[in-house]
């Protein structure tokens, strides 16, 4: 990793030290899901585990106060950063009441939060790209000033909506940027099964738009990518497609088993690329932390996990009265 990177990218040292602690904060979140999934407390997890730097170095690219994420079920980082709380990631977890994203009615990681300007989320994978395209468009005709961001994984991308949402996005120019997060996996099906090309930002020639493959395994790298891409597309420059090259460390979700269709070598290497650790030693080495302010952000965030979970566990569900809202239009 280049040695005072973030200060060529103009990232002041506070700022990369938020970098880590949100990748944590998604990390032991994520964690504790799985906890209680296992503990029979919460129905499902789809997690983001290997994915933060990615995720984070993507987010910080952007203007929350402004822009729009259309998110896939495993940015629990891109949402973290754009305003959704860790409580609030709880109560979508334990399906309470108070879950910003759908009241409880929605499973578990179908992030929306209107405040926050996270587009809602479907099942049927990829249906975000045409959703965003739209919202870009939108802003495009009414000459607002705002960027958007969509994420998915590289599965995702051999689906109809990715090629047609794309495809719209090129012809018009739309200041949209499409980020693979390719953690090798759609499932069970391994990458080299996926494709008929080399990369999937290889794609990006047919759509008239920027395309770029890089290691996501270092937040600020993931930045420069995004920031360049971002002002691009404000500037009237148009879409890209960024592939960020993941692991992920889990299974593809808590109903599934990885160890039948991955190698003991390749669950290692995952671990061997892990993003937290990583993004940890080149702090500590550029000595933007020390090893007590490492402990005192594990701890703090390991406060701010146990408080999310005491909440949402407690929090009540929804009034079975309230069933059919927002299904049908009331008299």
């Amino acid at each position: 990793m280049s040695e005072r990177l973030y200060e060529q990218l103009g990232i002041t040292k506070s700022t990369c030290i938020d970098m880590y602690k949100t990748m944590l904060l998604a990390r032991k979140l994520d964690e504790r899901m799985w906890l209680l999934n296992r503990a029979g407390k919460i129905p499902f997890v789809i997690s983001c585990q290997g994915q933060e730097a990615a995720q984070i170095g993507a987010a910080f690219a952007f203007d929350t106060s402004k822009d729009y994420v259309a998110p896939y079920y495993r940015d629990l980082g891109v949402v973290l950063h754009f305003g959704m709380t860790p409580r609030e990631v709880m109560l979508n977890a334990f399906a309470r009441a108070e879950d910003p994203n759908s009241g409880g009615r929605q499973m578990p990681a179908h992030f929306g939060q209107r405040k926050n300007r996270i587009l809602s989320g479907s099942s049927p994978v990829a249906t975000q790209i045409p959703h965003i395209v739209g919202v870009a468009l939108a802003g495009k005709m009414q000459k607002q000033d705002f960027v958007c961001l969509t994420t998915l994984g590289e599965g995702s991308t051999n689906q109809g909506d990715f090629h047609e949402g794309l495809n719209f996005a090129g012809v018009h120019r739309l200041p949209v940027i499409t980020m693979v997060e390719n953690n090798r996996y759609a499932i069970s099906v391994p990458l080299e099964k996926q494709l008929g090309c080399a990369q999937v930002s290889d794609r990006a020639a047919a759509y008239g738009m920027y395309g770029a493959t890089i290691d996501g395994k270092n937040p600020l790298e993931v930045y420069a990518e995004l920031k360049a891409a971002v002002d691009r597309a404000r500037s009237g420059g148009g879409p890209s497609l960024i592939e960020v090259m993941t692991y992920r460390l889990t299974a593809h979700s808590s109903d599934d088993d990885h160890r039948q269709y991955r190698t003991l070598e390749d669950l290692q290497e995952g671990k061997e690329n892990d993003p937290i650790p990583y993004f940890a030693n080149y702090l500590l080495e550029q000595e933007l932390l020390d090893e007590a302010m490492l402990t005192e952000i594990h701890d703090e965030v390991q406060r701010i996990v146990d408080d999310a979970t005491d909440y949402a566990e407690n929090a009540p569900y929804a009034d079975p009265a309230t069933l059919l809202d927002y299904v049908y239009v009331k008299e």
